[in-house]
């Protein structure tokens, strides 16, 4: 039988783990991670490891299991902002012409 603290730590790592997901979805769908911050995902990412890690060593399998998928989707979006990041770099956005102005 799960303990009280585990099926916290179960249910607290299906809510954060579930989250993610629609996020991630959309960025994989869309292929557009124009509104990811590249600096944040670094951080986020190694927060995620590091947290899978804590888990590893705690042997808390809900904090295992939540974080090593949420570690995998995010890798994935930080390989597409890397990766689709890239090929967006060296536009700029033309401002449109104010209104009402004659030439």
């Amino acid at each position: 039988m799960m303990s009280l603290t585990e099926g916290i730590g179960f249910v607290a790592a299906c809510l954060t783990t579930a989250s993610f997901l629609p996020q991630a979805w959309l960025s994989f769908k869309t292929r557009d991670v124009s509104g990811v911050s590249l600096g944040m995902y670094c951080a986020f990412t190694a927060g995620v490891a590091l947290w899978l890690a804590y888990g590893l060593l705690l042997g808390s399998w809900p904090m295992v299991i939540a974080n090593t998928i949420t570690l995998g989707l995010a890798l994935m979006i930080l390989g597409m902002k890397l990766f689709y990041g890239r090929a967006s770099t060296g536009r700029r956005a033309v401002p449109a012409p104010e209104q009402g102005r004659e030439p």
